[in-house]
């Protein structure tokens, strides 16, 4: 049982992991000091709405499943 949990957390954090690359938008280190013209609090949407809703929905569950992981092995 603890290893299908263990499976299960390993698939949701390279599933989140890629997620997460996919959503980077304008992540060069010039823009991180200011450097970039485009405004920063943008309206999400389309594609990069359901990317940001389902990374939220997998964080959700990667937290879940630790902690289910922990009380299983604790």
């Amino acid at each position: 049982m603890q290893t299908l949990f263990y499976v299960i957390q390993i698939v949701l954090a390279i599933t989140l992991i890629g997620v997460i690359l996919l959503q980077v938008k304008n992540a060069g280190l010039g823009s991180s000091f200011g450097g970039s013209d485009a405004s920063i609090y943008t309206t999400r949407r389309g594609l990069d709405r359901v990317l940001f809703q389902f990374t939220i929905v997998l964080a959700v569950v990667f937290v879940v499943t630790s902690m289910i992981v922990l009380r299983v092995t604790g």
